[in-house]
């Protein structure tokens, strides 16, 4: 699967640091979530999707880090590298394995079907 993103050639040089590094901290830190622990959520306060997602989660006993960033109305311009890395439009980000897998409606499907459990062995 390929998505459109915008070759580097098609970006003006006096900018192409600014896009490569805009917001990078959170990338990282993701990134760093990621590779430390076998599920991931990330999301932001005051979301119900989020908190459903991480109920989910805790009703079916599988353990897992949460990174929050924001609210709706603060840290969006953060939050949007984040949505530029991943190409995921919408809170939660549920990683799984180091693999995004969606948000909260794809998990609850990992989940109903008993795919959550075989991918983390």
């Amino acid at each position: 699967m390929s998505r459109p993103i915008l070759v580097e050639e098609k970006l003006h040089p006096a900018i192409r640091e600014k896009v490569a590094n805009q917001h990078g901290g959170i990338v990282d830190e993701v990134k760093s979530a990621i590779t430390s622990n076998a599920v991931v959520v990330v999301g932001m306060a005051q979301n119900p999707v989020v908190r459903r997602a991480r109920k989910a989660l805790d009703q079916a006993g599988i353990a897992y880090a949460y990174l929050e960033y924001g609210s709706y109305l603060s840290e969006w311009r953060r939050r949007n590298a984040l949505k530029m890395w991943t190409g995921w439009p919408t809170f939660p980000m549920v990683f799984v394995k180091g693999s995004l897998i969606g948000g909260r409606d794809d998990l609850d499907k990992l989940i109903a079907s008993g795919e959550l459990a075989k991918l983390l062995g």
